[in-house]
């Protein structure tokens, strides 16, 4: 159930539904496409500025015999490939479209992606870059997208747990949140999953937390690159540092598209492949997974096949060539231009939440409550200095700017990856003065979106001290499934040791960048921390129990959370 709540997989299966239309009807805007490859606004400029950044570090970083890589150009490749016909191996490919004959409400899952696009059927995505899918189109509404979450969730129970949705009220939930969160969806969650699946309690906790239990360490810098979603944050002694949280808005879906629009340049040979067609999404997914790398020693053509196996078509034979391709896709995570997104926010930081009316201790009123008490000791020490002519009124108005300041600070004002690319998120109450110094470091990358080595340096300079700074270069934790290439570990670790600042570089004793903590599946390790967290003896003091919540609501998370609400 944990891996349908984060909702942030690589295959992204267990995000999709499908509901039928009333009436049988053809959905108004049909979407049969899975959301993590759906065309995105693009710009082809950027992304040529950044295939070319990627092919100069590709060639000023030398092989493991010292040579250097001799760039491939697509044209050796396209020639070839554009010759090349496919084998049928088989007159019917085996696969088949879902069984919709007996009018399912909705389907989910793995039946979702095999629905007959011809049948009537529209797809909903609940959860999108790392966060609730709410848009302006039909199923858009919090309202709606919580219905879904339900339904693929109540699904799941049902199906792998094999537990009766009448029984959940003897069962309790550990829900996995984003370290950069919106407090009234977590609420809506919450109440959800209480209110109307029946889960009898509900522990909350960030995964970046949990990524740590789930690993075994007591502290690390957790980057979690997922599907359509990459986030970085530093977490000791089992505290998320709030400053060093960020997220970026590309994973491993943006590494697919990039791949398929380089494989285009090399003259792909299955010419009919289709962003918009459900079933190539998973293809080119596939392709990525398959012969993707991080590789530098790899260089040269070499020959590849792969089978294409559709509904209602022949099992196809593909035979074709690739150079350079297969490593300047995933580089793309380090010099995110070549993604070519656009018109799109790149970057998410941490910051104030807009307050809640059900929450009245939240931090605009302890805010207001400690400016009123500055207010009136700065009035007293004010009446004690009105002996010293000309300095009241200086005085004065240095205490309405400070007051004012700390009611309404400055937002960080940044927009898109094209001109700002930074936005924030929401959290609690921060000092006006770190508020402003963190504003001060946002505008270095303003108008930049920051590569993942980039944004861990970052998020490790953050941090308070330079010992925690210490603990976190030596203990990078990569999680989830959007990097999973051939040598990920050690190209990530060379960029670190190459980029981190050189008092660091003389201090720290070992780099060490961790991809497989344990041996574990990286995208399974926060769902494992989850599990260790219901263990805790100390977790017994986080549940918040049904009756808590019907009667003081959110009020609950800011007296249970694990972390500051």
């Amino acid at each position: 159930m944990t891996q349908a709540e984060k909702g942030e997989t690589e295959n992204g299966k267990d995000k999709e539904r499908e509901r039928e239309q009333r009436g049988g009807k053809r959905p108004i805007v049909p979407a049969a496409v899975p959301e993590s490859l759906q065309e995105k606004p693009e710009s082809t400029e950027q992304r040529q500025n950044g295939l070319k950044m990627v092919d100069q570090a590709i060639w000023s970083k030398k092989m493991s015999n010292g040579a250097r890589r001799i760039p491939v150009s697509p044209d050796q490749a396209r020639s070839y490939n554009r010759q090349m016909r496919p084998a049928i191996l088989d007159h019917s490919s085996g696969a088949k479209w879902t069984n919709t004959s007996n009018h399912p409400e909705f389907l989910v899952g793995e039946e979702a992606l095999y629905v007959n696009p011809l049948d009537s059927y529209n797809i909903h995505w609940p959860i999108r870059r790392g966060q609730l899918n709410l848009h302006t189109g039909p199923g858009g509404s919090l309202t709606a997208v919580l219905a879904d979450l339900e339904v693929i969730w109540s699904h799941a129970i049902q199906k792998y747990l094999e537990i009766p949705l009448k029984d959940l009220k003897y069962y309790r939930c550990i829900l996995l949140i984003p370290d950069i969160y919106n407090k009234q969806h977590v609420k809506e969650l919450v109440n959800m999953i209480l209110m109307k699946m029946g889960f009898s309690g509900i522990v909350v906790h960030q995964e970046s937390v949990c990524a740590t239990f789930g690993s075994g360490l007591g502290s690390a810098c957790i980057v979690d690159v997922g599907d359509q979603k990459t986030s970085v944050c530093c977490v000791e002694d089992g505290v998320s540092h709030r400053n060093t949280r960020l997220c970026l808005a590309y994973g491993g879906s943006d590494v697919s598209r990039c791949f398929y629009w380089l494989m285009q340049r090399a003259g792909f040979p299955y010419r009919d492949c289709q962003l918009t067609n459900k079933l190539d999404c998973l293809l080119l997914q596939h392709l990525k997974e398959t012969f993707c790398h991080l590789d530098q020693d790899i260089s040269g053509l070499q020959d590849h096949e792969f089978q294409i196996r559709h509904p209602d078509s022949p099992a196809l034979l593909y035979q074709f060539r690739l150079g350079d391709e297969k490593l300047q896709a995933p580089m793309a995570l380090f010099y995110p231009a070549t993604f070519g997104i656009v018109g799109q926010k790149m970057t998410t930081l941490q910051h104030r939440s807009q307050g809640d009316p059900e929450d009245p201790h939240d931090e605009h009123y302890l805010l207001a409550t400690q400016s009123k008490q500055e207010q009136s000791s700065k009035a007293t020490a004010d009446r004690k200095s009105m002996s010293k002519p000309g300095t009241f009124e200086a005085d004065v108005r240095s205490q309405v700017t400070d007051i004012s300041e700390r009611m309404y600070p400055q937002e960080v004002e940044l927009g898109s990856s094209q001109s700002d690319c930074m936005i924030s998120g929401n959290d609690s109450e921060e000092p006006l003065t770190a508020h402003m110094s963190r504003k001060t470091a946002v505008s270095q990358f303003e108008g930049k979106a920051l590569g993942l080595d980039k944004a861990i340096l970052h998020s490790i300079d953050c941090c308070a001290s330079d010992d925690t700074k210490k603990k976190m270069y030596s203990s990078i934790l990569v999680v989830g499934g959007g990097l999973m290439f051939h040598k990920a570990q050690e190209f990530l670790q060379h960029r670190i040791l190459n980029k981190m600042p050189p008092s660091f570089r003389r201090v720290v004793e070992n780099v060490e960048v961790i991809t497989r903590p344990k041996d574990m599946d990286p995208r399974l390790i926060a769902w494992k921390g989850g599990a260790v967290l219901a263990c805790l003896d100390t977790t017994q003091e986080l549940w918040i129990y049904q009756r808590e919540w019907q009667r003081f609501g959110v009020r609950m998370l800011r007296e249970r959370a694990a972390f500051v609400w």
